[in-house]
């Protein structure tokens, strides 16, 4: 059992505050997404956890037993890096050993030596095993590829079977291929292995099919803490908003009147809308995918098409509505292709009206 709790952790560097008053609870056998856009702190925060960093204020609990006054080795938790840090001198075999050796020796006393070489072998092959790399044992990291080296590295942090792994971006140097192969694979274990993890990633596709929650993070605060799919359909804010789902959000400025519709230059009819607003404007919020083609006369809006970016099965397509305004939608690619629409071509589109957001002009959150 692995409960990790933080409260009001902050963190400054030069009195710089790069995370403030993080509360946040990891449960057993929980996974764990932190994401955010570069510099928002969650690397920081990882590396916290690990002991790599010392707390400026707040404190860690492993099962509610302190934690941040120990060091590393002393908090019974496996970090997997980016740059995979294995030993180039080593093979497969002496990285994956090399942790749970000096692991025993701490515990057990040089004198059984003898007895800890058996039982790292069987723990090693049995990891080994667990990754299929057991025929890379005794190569070393030059000689494996970027998918390799990262069972390597997964390897060496199951071998010493902690409370918690932490994973700080381990795929973001894989190509896609082998990134998308390697997060299933990762997946797997997690069901196999049951223990509690903290992940770091900038990819949204990596935390929506990961986690079992995630943790959006903007300037070193937490903006949203909830599953992946409730921070998809109720964002709290923009930041949030445009921040999960590719391609992001279209958010709007509209006015709203007094009877409650939506109305704006570019608006072929005013929408009705039950938001409940403050104030005369607010922000229309719409996702790519919940843009529909339709006749003029049923239309919110008609553009024209300014860049189509095929995927395959659905296009992206880039639709000018005013001199400076642009929105995204994606689309069947069949359908573009069957209307004949290109770049240059004018479209209309109607947004889905059980799947509008509305944030306010100001404070931006969720209305």
């Amino acid at each position: 059992m692995a409960r990790l709790r933080l409260s009001a952790v902050s963190k400054s560097f030069a009195q710089q505050p790069v995370l403030q008053d993080i509360s946040l609870e990891v449960g057993d056998r929980e996974f764990l997404v932190l994401v955010g856009a570069s510099g928002c702190g969650k690397s920081t925060l990882l590396r916290l956890i690990a002991g790599l960093e010392s707390l400026t204020t707040g404190g860690i609990y492993l099962n509610d037993r302190p934690i941040h006054t120990l060091p590393p080795a002393q908090r019974d938790m496996a970090m997997v890096f980016q740059s995979y840090a294995l030993y180039p001198h080593m093979t497969v075999y002496e990285n994956i050993a090399f942790g749970l050796r000096r692991q025993q020796r701490s515990r057990l006393g040089l004198w059984r030596a003898w007895q800890q070489r058996q039982q790292v072998q069987q723990r090693v092959h049995q990891v080994a095993e667990l990754l299929h790399i057991g025929a890379l044992l005794f190569r070393k990291p030059k000689e494996l590829s970027g998918g390799q080296k990262q069972r390597v590295a997964l390897g060496r942090a199951i071998a010493r079977n902690p409370q918690v792994f932490l994973m700080d971006e381990p795929l973001s140097n894989l190509d896609l291929h082998l990134r998308n192969e390697t997060r299933t694979q990762l997946m797997q274990l997690h069901r196999e292995l049951e223990t509690t993890t903290v992940y770091v990633t900038h990819d949204q596709t990596e935390a929506m099919t990961m986690g079992d929650r995630l943790v959006v993070l903007h300037q070193g605060r937490i903006q949203q803490c909830d599953t992946p799919w409730q921070i998809y359909c109720t964002p709290v804010n923009r930041y949030v908003a445009q921040f999960v789902g590719y391609p992001p959000m279209n958010v709007l400025p509209i006015s709203l009147t007094k009877e409650g519709t939506m109305v704006a230059d570019w608006l072929r009819q005013p929408i009705p809308t039950k938001v409940a607003a403050t104030g005369d404007r607010l922000l229309w919020g719409v996702r790519p995918e919940d843009w529909q083609l339709c006749p003029s006369d049923e239309a919110d809006f008609q553009g024209v098409v300014r860049r189509i970016e095929v995927l395959g099965a659905d296009a992206v397509v880039d639709v000018a509505i005013a001199p400076t305004l642009t929105v995204q939608c994606k689309l069947p690619t069949p359908q573009l292709y069957d209307r004949g629409l290109g770049v240059g071509r004018s479209l209309s589109l109607r947004g889905d009206r059980l799947k509008f957001h509305f944030f306010d002009a100001v404070t931006e959150q969720r209305l």
